[in-house]
């Protein structure tokens, strides 16, 4: 269990734990992926945790950036060594070891990992490789991924960079010919960083080739001064991420050698020549590594600020239900119910969701490795929609664990709005939401006009072929064949509309490109519909394909079940446009939904104890798996630095001079 090690819990918490229904361990052996992973994911935990040199010298909230920022470069440097001495290599191992030690403290080295190294790998040729990969990877250099600019983000094709080939000197020349065209928002570019791949408009021979990447020193290895023609720096205090430097880069003439292009792909030969890629999207790879990694990420974040709030609201006691009677706990209440259930459920099916997408990218990953193309376009709008819906809801659904806190979720003493302000940029990094999602209807909208065409869609996106005269199979319950059948049946219509509406305005006379910005919001409205298509898909057959035991499985068929109905009430709209369900079905499916919760209640603080997070990790006065509130947040105040002296100096310099007004006598009598 989370709290590793006999405790004494609160008898609340400790009466919600003995009424579960299931074996609680079962359940986080299914979200591991079983015992031995489970067992493997505690052991780097507690590494992390009991290492004297991953501790804090004082609480994360009451430190200066320049502290945070330092803190956490020396604990992320130091827990990238740790795990070179200990051989480990696998990703989730990695996750398990270094989220244990750094406590939502994001890492001035993190970009480096996950886009700098895997670029070189993926797009750098063998000798590039060969050059670099050893250094990166034992950090005698360190890079960042410096695609946006002040002027343009999700927009790649809007760049400004410029790269143009020098045939004569066998160089490119890189500038920052506009203001707005200087790299800005780069994590770890402004102070931590010696190089960075660049993404540039290729100029060579006269002509544009568009986006490619381009490996950049930055800062003199030894010094770590800026090198001739770079200016670099802090883009100062952000909502979060106080610990990353993030930065902007002006460059201006800077020379690079022809082999610092990365050329395993497109190329440019020593006299100018240019080489295309076999597909242009090819460089868009890294992005999609992280889009996938995001999904997983942001439900963690969730499923923390579950474990907070549903712990926290079975411990505290508010208002009498009956004249005279005892407080009752809050978790008791449907509204409180109503606000955090759904949550469980969502944070589950977008965990289960990144799984699955892991999977389909490594797969698609593996083909282009041996030069198979094909699926590049079809994961591409998989990642976009997903990486835009999943961070949607679970940043809005971390807000509403803070709400369901009362005025202690306020506090960073709850944890929550640390976690919240680490999980909110992924709704805008590596592109913006609505970007992302009319990237994927791009994708949706080619699909349906193969449909059109009578043409038989392969995979998921076949549903858009359902027939959309049949009505819902909802009766007197709701099962899981009839949630999905209503959400491919939404999806559908609603991707339909949004076509039927293009195609109408472009037999209008409107140009297409007209007729696709007056359709847009329609389009996200499909798109958002397709990816909780998606998800709720997945969340079932992940739970039905399971080997669970009867109980567990009777609990998670449940917490799916909610997961659809409460997306169906909050989106009714959408299920009823076109008389897919009656009246008397909108009803089931409401009834449905408060059954769900009471079916849920006595098993809730089991399913987020099944999440399996150290009290180290949630780093929360509310949270704990003890229960000890109250206690904890008197510790938690009594640490605040402004309580280091009874008097502050701030009194006989601003306060006493008010009372010195009223006179010294009058306030002695008082």
């Amino acid at each position: 269990m989370a709290a590793r090690g006999r405790v004494t819990v609160n008898a609340d918490l400790a009466k919600e734990r003995t009424s579960a229904t299931f074996d609680v361990e079962n359940l986080t052996h299914f979200i591991d992926g079983g015992v031995a992973a489970t067992k493997r994911k505690r052991y780097l935990q507690d590494l992390a945790i009991n290492d004297p040199e991953l501790k804090n010298s004082k609480p994360w909230a009451v430190m200066t950036r320049k502290e945070q920022y330092e803190t956490a470069l020396r604990k992320h440097i130091y827990m990238a060594k740790r795990l070179e001495e200990m051989g480990i290599t696998d990703e989730r191992d990695k996750l398990n070891y270094k989220e244990a030690g750094a406590n939502h403290e994001s890492s001035p080295i993190g970009v480096h990992l996950s886009m700098f190294l895997p670029t070189l790998r993926k797009q750098g040729t063998e000798d590039q490789r060969k050059r670099y990969l050893p250094l990166a990877e034992k950090l005698a250099i360190i890079g960042t991924y410096a695609q946006t600019e002040l002027g343009h983000g999700t927009f790649v094709r809007g760049l400004e960079t410029t790269a143009t080939y020098d045939a004569k000197t066998r160089e490119f020349v890189l500038n920052s010919p506009t203001l707005t065209s200087m790299k800005y928002w780069p994590g770890h570019l402004g102070k931590t960083v010696n190089f960075c791949i660049v993404m540039a408009q290729l100029y060579t021979n006269g002509k544009c080739y568009g986006m490619h990447t381009f490996l950049l020193p930055l800062r003199d290895l030894s010094t770590h001064q800026s090198l001739p023609g770079i200016e670099l720096g802090d883009i100062g205090p952000k909502f979060g991420y106080g610990s990353n430097d993030n930065g902007y880069l002006i460059l201006n003439n800077v020379r690079i050698p022809r082999e610092n292009m990365l050329m395993r792909y497109a190329q440019v030969l020593e006299d100018g020549s240019y080489v295309k890629p076999a597909n242009a999207k090819i460089s868009y790879g890294t992005m999609t590594l992280i889009r996938v990694g995001i999904v997983t990420n942001v439900s963690r974040c969730l499923a923390q600020s579950c474990v907070i709030a549903v712990r926290y609201s079975a411990v505290r006691r508010q208002t009498e239900v009956s004249p005279g009677g005892p407080e009752a706990q809050i978790l008791d209440y449907q509204t409180q119910q109503h606000k955090l259930f759904p949550l469980i459920s969502t944070a589950f099916a977008i965990y289960l969701t990144g799984i699955e997408v892991y999977r389909i990218y490594n797969g698609v990953n593996n083909n282009v490795e041996q030069g198979n193309l094909d699926q590049i376009g079809e994961l591409h709008g998989l990642s976009a929609g997903l990486k835009a819906f999943t961070s949607s809801s679970c940043c809005l659904g971390i807000e509403v664990c803070r709400l369901a806190c009362g005025g202690h979720g306020y506090s960073q003493a709850s944890g929550l709005p640390k976690i919240y302000v680490n999980a909110i940029p992924n709704c805008t990094y590596e592109g913006e939401n609505t970007v992302l999602y009319l990237q994927t209807a791009r994708y949706l909208m080619k699909c349906f006009t193969k449909v059109q065409m009578g043409e038989k869609l392969p995979g998921f996106v076949s549903y858009l072929g359902t027939d959309l005269s049949i009505k819902s199979t909802i009766k007197s319950d709701v099962s899981l064949e009839s949630l999905l059948l209503a959400y491919e049946h939404r999806a559908a219509r609603m991707v339909k509309a949004a076509a039927m509406n293009i195609q109408g305005l472009v037999q209008e006379g409107f140009t297409q490109q007209e007729a696709w910005n007056k359709s847009t919001q329609q389009l996200v409205w499909a798109t958002m519909a397709h990816c909780h298509t998606y998800v709720v898909k997945t969340f079932t057959a992940r739970i039905t394909g399971s080997n669970l035991d009867d109980q567990t499985k009777k609990v998670m068929t449940a917490l799916c079940k909610l997961y659809g109905v409460h997306g169906m009430v909050e989106n009714l709209g959408d299920f009823i446009q076109d008389g897919f369900m009656n009246a008397s079905q909108v009803d089931t499916v409401t009834r449905k939904l408060m059954y769900l919760l009471a079916e849920i209640r006595p098993n809730a603080v089991a399913l987020v104890d099944a999440f399996d997070y150290p009290d180290q990790v949630l780093d929360s006065c509310l949270g704990r798996y003890d229960g000890d509130v109250y206690k904890a947040l008197y510790e938690y105040a009594k640490a605040s630095p402004l309580n280091n002296k009874d008097v502050l100096d701030s009194f006989n310099t601003y306060l006493r001079p008010l009372q010195g007004n009223t006179g010294t006598s009058s306030l002695a009598k008082l």
